[in-house]
């Protein structure tokens, strides 16, 4: 590194982002596209150890699919599906409660729901499973099965439904300790025809942003992030990290920040696409936690980067997600997730400690308005004395 010379304006903006407040568009640009590698991550990994200290926190999860159905046809999406003949549209109560049950018996806390957008609005399959149990929305459904969950189980909900409204959210606030929509990419050029978010009407930005603001009016923990590789210019995803950071700015809610890469899967639109380069999602990482400064916590799945996913902790995250050691990865289920015992192994090695930590992050659960006065008894009962999950024999 002490042999590479780095242009002014690029050493000026490194400097700034060692500050940890985040910096301005220009530099985050120049850092994008011309700072060395080695001299960018090393300065978010100071970032992140200045503020971040040497822990690194995961979420033990229980992943709920409550329907592969959904409206949208993004490019590189596995998930969804369409109705098909004898495949019910939706999870049954009793599935739910099967699949969270399995979940709190392997010491998970956290219940992820995840689920298509507005399918109902699309086939009438949909409406009309949602009609035999009295329900109109698969939104009104899902705070219903977080309900079941909740009460049933103890697990802590935490919903990735898409778009919501302002009565969605209420909704959902009362048995929701967290809920998340990934803002994905700011560029509303990629719903044009063949783009990624092409024949995807809920993918548009600005209607994403405004489920981000909706839910920081309601002081929701909420998670968001951006999907890389998907067709998006260097200037865009810098872009998409700044509104991020301009919504929290407003709300102060935004938990969590997920950088994730692309992945190719044989049956996608995009199948013949180039997936980023580890590089590229290093220096992502690198410029997100320089945008979004020492505070905000950062992720990126290492399920995702398969045995190199140490590698993304040089890069300035602070935090690995949700990890099951009951389901899979509905949404990349080519990736296992890493058993977590070596997660613990691999993080130390990389010299950090690994903290299990629950949907809600201590920052935000220390913080009455963030909780429901009806969530706390749960969230209490889960959490140890320093906001993290507690510990195995460690007192309520």
């Amino acid at each position: 590194m002490a042999n590479v010379a780095i242009p002014y304006h690029v050493d000026a903006a490194l400097e700034r982002g060692l500050e940890g407040r985040g910096i301005a568009r220009q530099d985050a640009l120049s850092l994008m596209e011309e700072a060395p590698l080695a001299a960018l991550v090393q300065a978010a990994g100071a970032v992140r150890d200045r503020f971040k200290g040497n822990s690194v926190s995961y979420s033990r999860k229980v992943f709920i699919p409550l329907t592969h159905l959904c409206r949208d046809y993004c490019g590189y999406c596995t998930f969804r599906a369409n109705p098909q003949g004898g495949v019910p549209a939706y999870m049954t109560p009793d599935e739910v409660l099967t699949v969270a049950d399995a979940g709190r018996r392997a010491g998970c806390k956290e219940a992820l729901f995840s689920l298509g957008d507005q399918p109902e609005r699309a086939f009438p399959e949909a409406k009309e499973f949602l009609r035999t149990l009295g329900f109109d929305t698969t939104l009104e459904y899902l705070a219903a099965m977080s309900e079941l969950v909740l009460v049933k189980t103890g697990l802590l909900p935490h919903s990735n439904p898409g778009l919501m409204g302002e009565k969605d959210l209420c909704r959902l606030r009362e048995t929701n300790v967290s809920v998340g929509i990934m803002l994905e990419s700011a560029s509303p050029r990629l719903g044009r025809p063949g783009g990624a978010h092409w024949r995807a009407p809920d993918k548009v930005p600005s209607l994403r942003l405004r489920t981000i603001e909706n839910a920081g009016q309601l002081s929701m923990a909420f998670t968001t992030g951006i999907l890389i590789g998907i067709g998006e210019t260097l200037e865009e995803r810098v872009d998409a990290l700044l509104a991020i950071r301009s919504a929290h700015e407003k709300y102060g809610h935004v938990q969590e920040v997920i950088v994730q890469p692309f992945r190719v899967k044989l049956d996608i639109r995009m199948a013949l696409a180039p997936e980023p380069s580890n590089e590229d999602l290093l220096r992502t990482i690198a410029v997100a936690r320089l945008i979004l400064g020492g505070k905000m916590n950062l992720q990126s799945p290492p399920n995702l980067l398969s045995q190199d996913y140490p590698d993304l902790l040089t890069a300035g995250i602070n935090d690995w997600g949700g990890v099951s050691p009951v389901t899979k990865d509905f949404i990349n289920p080519e990736a296992a997730w890493p058993q977590i015992s070596s997660l613990v192994e691999r993080t130390a090695k990389a010299g950090f400690v690994l903290r299990e930590r629950l949907a809600i992050y201590p920052e935000f659960s220390s913080r009455p308005e963030f909780v429901s006065e009806r969530l706390q008894p749960y969230v209490l009962k889960l959490q140890g004395g320093d906001g993290y999950a507690r510990g195995e024999g460690e007192p309520c």
